[in-house]
């Protein structure tokens, strides 16, 4: 897969959680990708992010990724610094500064690091 194969796949990744097309995010993910958040130090299956997914995309207006700068690495990985920005469930804007570190084979998402700035999701608890 070239890098201008990997990039793709992150622009359409993203597109389709804005448009919350969950079925296509999904379909990205490896069948055993492993997707690890810091904020809780603990990893879910494609099952379970695609729960969480779902929650975000209904929950949060104006949902969008914005300032985006990736870099392809070696081994099959992607780094991706965005904010993710939109309207909380109870009106407050959110401004959420973010690290994703893609591992992608075979035209899938095999493995997701996501570091967020939890101080800036304390609208969402």
């Amino acid at each position: 897969m070239t890098s201008s194969d990997k990039l793709a796949l992150l622009d359409r990744f993203f597109a389709a959680i804005q448009s919350a097309d969950i079925d296509a995010v999904r379909a990205m993910y490896a069948p055993d990708a492993v997707i690890w958040h810091n904020n809780s130090n603990t990893t879910q299956t494609v099952a379970e992010n695609v729960v969480t997914l779902t929650w975000v995309t209904r929950h949060i207006s104006n949902l969008r990724y914005e300032e985006i700068r990736r870099e392809v690495t070696g081994g099959g990985r992607v780094v991706q610094q965005h904010v993710l920005r939109g309207i909380a469930p109870n009106g407050t804007p959110l401004n959420i500064p973010a690290c994703i570190i893609f591992s992608i084979e075979d035209g899938h998402i095999t493995r997701l690091d996501e570091y967020l700035d939890t101080a800036q999701t304390a609208a969402l608890r």
